[in-house]
Formats: structure tokens, C-alpha cells, sequence
């Protein structure tokens, strides 16, 4: 990697922050302190033009966006992260046995890592594209297929390891030639104090302390400090939201053959679904009530195994079929897309447990709003939601994006870009679109809390006619993909 290490250099001679500092001799991040820092800035803080909290792979999405724009290629960035991960360098081998840990990722998120250099680096490691997707029920009273020629695609998605993710962005944040400085800390405390840039004595910044006692200021600070983050709280934004009564089992599992399509079934607990991971692998995300979760975590591998394949084949119900009644009621309906014309398949059988089965607690979180002077929210700090449709870091992506763009608007005519006004504009464009889907997944999830006759047909009238009628399944991949911002709209 071609870096130029002097301009990571001039940031330390007016500061005595102990930071992360990238070496091309090691390519890594290294600790840097400079004892010889005597032309502090006022009060001896650095000041920075961006500080992300939260290096986690939102928030260095966001710094590799802003370091490929022109208008933002040269505003100086912190980011502030004590994960040790951030001190990391190279790829991560294929022959590594994959963790549970992994994303679903759209091909509007596909298109944003590919243009910030990202994705050239997923690339080069372990991830699965997926061109089909099938989604049905317990009852057997109907099902849905998807295929990416429906909408003259070449795949639905891909998933990769979250390790993966970081690590590429990781590799392409170090690649660019822009100022910045990882601080491996965490975020104490912050405020609004008068700055000395420039000069201009009267300009507002936010100041941040760190739990390492040091300080910075910077014209905006980035929350992308997930669900539990510190920025929205000591921002004092108001937020709404539940916890589900449920849990979510993640592992690895290992098949005969390698997988290509996603699958998820509903089930009376909670959804089920199956990912392909690249090899033979594949990833389960298994939602279920909290006592069950504790159970399936701690049986023996044979007997989890054993459940997995029961849920994903005749458990709790039949296999649907085409020539249901239901479906025959729609067949009228039916055109020439690949996907409507394809059978109900079985899930491949899992044979092996490959990795350590984790639970997490599940819940629905919005910020009121996103922005205030100063301070924004972006990803999992500004919404989170239910995973049963793998859209949660995809929105933070889109969440990256957008305030990118809205900051290079801000620089190229000249305005502060922690101004609030400025800020709004990224909010105006992802508030409703996160809170669609936000509100789309809650309803998926109450939906299936019920098993009550009538309800359950309707289900599966909703299942096939999503199936056979052309337009909607249309609209539902290019919703799902990311190609839309809103649903049934163009």
C-alpha cells in the first residue's frame, strides 16, 4: 500500500492524543504518541472536521465514502473505537472456519462498497452470492419463490462474514490518502464549546472526551455507536421503540453441497431462515422465545442438528404445493416469470455444526429524530430492527451514503457541515424509508405471533399471490434490494 505517512504526521504536531496511527512498514495501525507536540491548539485540544464514534462497519463505510468523494477527500476524520480488530491488517484467510456472524448484503449495498473500493477486497475473501430465495410457512398452505431474472438481475444479494465486511473496509480506509486517526478509546462524555479554527473565535464545536482522559473537537461528530449508543444518549435524542419477545439464535452450519439460495420459514415461534456463506457452508438465523433459545443453545450438536433439520423440512407442518387449492385460485394470474413457475423445493440437510451458537435479544428501536447541531445518527444508532429480513446494516449503508453526499453538498458551497439545516436534508431522505421498513418487519413479526385459523389462510393467500402476480413480486425484490426507496413506488 502507497500511503503517505506525512500527512498522518502533520496531525500530531498540534496534538498530544494518543492515537492509532497507520505504518506502511507493518500495515497496520500503530500507537502513536507525540511527546514533542508543543503548538497545541487553544485549550490543547485537537480539532478534527469529523469525528465517527463507532468503527464498527457503518461507521467505516462513512469514512471510506467521505475519503472517495473530491469535495471531502481532504476534511480531516477521527475515528473513535477502542475494538481491537481496528489494528488489524491483510485479509482474512478462506481456510478460517467462518463465524455466525455475517450480513445479508443488497445490491444497492453491493453498488455503495463498490463505489467507496470496498467490495474489490469482499472479493478476495470467503462470501456467497444468491440468485434464488424461498419463502413459506408451517402450514403447507402456500409459499413464495423469488429469482433474480424476474427482474433481469444476476443475484438477489450476497452474505458475507461481518469480519469480512470490517476487514475491507479496514483495508480500503487505509488505502486512501486522506487525514485520518483511529483512536482506540471510548467515548465519555461530549458538549458544544467555542472554537479557535481559523481564527473564527465565535464558531461552535462539539467537544468529546474519552475515556482515556483525552479530548478532541470536531465541526461534526457521527454517532455510529449501534443500538446502545453513547452519542444518542448524551445528545438527548428521544427515541421509541420495544423489545420482542424473543430471542436470536445464530451458528454455522455445514451441508453435503454448496448452497445458492436463501431460505426462510415461518414458523409458530419465530422465522427461520438459511444463508449461504460460500463452500458448503451456510448460516442460520433461528428466532424463538427466550426460554426456547436457551435450550437449543446448550443441547448436545446431534440433537441441535437433529431440530434444525426438522424445522427446515415436514416440522411443525407439510410442504406446500402448486397445486394447493389456494394456488389454484391465482393461477389465472400466473406469467411468464421464471420464479412462478418454479416448485416448492426442500431445503439442503444440514449434517454438522460448524461454529459456536450465539443468542441475542431482539428489539425494535427509531431515534425521533436523526440530526441536531452538531451531532447526527447514523445505522444501528438511529434504528434498529428486526432481522428477519437481514435489512439492518443495509440501512445503515444507505444511512452512510446519504450523509456523505449531503456533506459533500454542504463543502462544495462553502457550508459548515455541522450545521443543522444541512443535517436535515440527510434526515428528510432516510427517516421514512427507515421507518417503512422498520414498520414493515414489526408487522412481518406480529403477524406470525398468531396461529389462529383464519389468519393463517390469509398468510398463504398473501404467499401466493405474491407467487404468481408479476408486478408485486417485482416490487417486493427491487424493495427488498434496496433498488427502491419506497414500496409500490418507483
Amino acid at each position: 500500500l502507497n500511503v503517505d505517512v506525512s500527512r498522518f504526521q502533520r496531525l500530531w504536531r498540534s496534538s498530544k492524543i494518543s492515537a492509532l496511527q497507520f505504518s506502511s512498514t507493518t500495515g497496520r495501525f500503530e500507537h502513536h504518541h507525540d511527546h514533542n507536540a508543543d503548538n497545541q491548539l487553544t485549550n490543547g485540544v485537537q480539532e478534527y472536521d469529523v469525528a465517527i464514534v463507532g468503527g464498527g462497519m457503518v461507521g467505516m463505510a462513512l469514512a471510506c465514502s467521505l475519503a472517495s468523494s473530491p469535495l471531502t477527500g481532504n476534511l480531516r476524520i477521527a475515528i473513535i473505537d477502542d475494538n481491537p480488530a481496528l489494528n488489524s491488517g491483510g485479509l482474512i484467510s478462506k481456510d478460517e472456519l467462518p463465524d455466525p456472524r455475517v450480513s445479508t448484503i443488497t445490491p444497492a449495498s453491493m453498488s455503495f462498497l463498490k463505489d467507496v473500493g470496498a467490495w474489490k477486497y469482499i472479493e478476495q475473501q470467503r462470501h456467497a452470492y444468491f440468485d434464488k430465495m424461498q419463502v413459506w410457512d408451517y402450514t403447507g398452505l402456500g409459499y413464495t419463490r423469488y429469482n433474480a431474472k424476474d427482474v433481469n438481475k444476476e443475484v438477489l444479494g450476497c452474505v458475507v462474514e461481518n469480519k469480512v465486511l470490517l476487514r475491507s473496509l479496514l483495508l480500503c480506509m487505509q488505502e486512501k490518502d486522506f487525514e485520518k486517526t483511529v483512536l482506540p478509546s471510548r467515548l465519555a462524555s461530549m458538549g458544544v464549546q467555542s472554537g479557535a479554527s481559523s481564527g473564527k473565535m465565535d464558531s461552535q464545536l462539539a467537544k468529546l472526551e474519552l475515556a482515556d482522559g483525552s479530548n478532541l473537537a470536531a465541526k461534526l461528530v457521527v454517532g455510529a455507536d449501534g443500538g446502545r449508543s453513547r452519542v444518542r444518549d448524551l445528545a438527548g435524542f428521544s427515541s421509541t421503540g420495544h423489545k420482542y419477545p424473543q430471542n436470536a439464535i445464530i451458528c454455522t452450519v455445514e451441508h453435503l453441497m454448496q448452497n445458492h439460495c436463501a431460505w426462510q420459514r415461518f414458523l409458530p415461534s419465530g422465522p427461520i431462515a438459511l444463508l449461504p456463506i460460500g463452500d458448503n457452508f451456510s448460516n442460520i438465523v433461528w428466532t424463538m422465545s427466550p426460554k426456547e433459545a436457551s435450550e437449543r443453545k446448550t443441547m448436545t450438536e446431534n440433537d441441535f442438528v437433529e431440530v434444525v433439520n426438522h424445522a427446515l423440512d415436514h416440522g411443525y407442518g407439510p410442504h406446500p404445493h402448486s397445486s394447493s387449492d389456494m394456488m389454484s385460485i391465482f393461477s389465472r394470474f400466473a406469467a411468464d416469470l421464471v420464479s412462478s413457475n418454479e416448485p416448492f423445493e426442500v431445503p439442503p440437510k444440514v449434517i454438522k455444526l460448524a461454529s459456536e451458537r450465539m443468542v441475542f435479544p431482539l428489539s425494535l428501536v427509531h431515534a425521533d429524530s436523526y440530526a441536531k447541531s452538531r451531532v447526527v445518527l447514523i445505522g444501528d444508532a438511529a434504528h434498529t430492527v428486526h432481522p428477519l429480513a437481514g435489512q439492518g446494516v443495509n440501512l445503515g449503508f444507505g444511512d452512510a451514503s446519504a450523509l456523505s453526499k449531503v456533506v459533500s453538498e454542504g463543502t462544495a458551497v462553502g457550508i459548515d457541515i455541522g450545521q443543522v439545516s444541512l443535517l436535515r436534508k440527510y434526515e428528510a431522505e432516510r427517516k421514512l424509508a427507515n421507518s417503512v421498513m422498520a414498520t414493515i418487519l414489526d408487522g412481518f413479526q406480529k403477524a406470525y405471533s398468531v396461529d389462529v385459523g383464519p389468519l393463517n389462510a390469509l398468510r398463504a393467500a398473501a404467499f401466493n399471490v405474491a407467487q404468481v402476480i408479476p408486478p408485486l413480486k417485482k416490487n417486493i425484490i427491487l424493495y427488498a434490494s434496496g433498488e427502491q426507496r419506497l414500496p409500490f413506488l418507483p
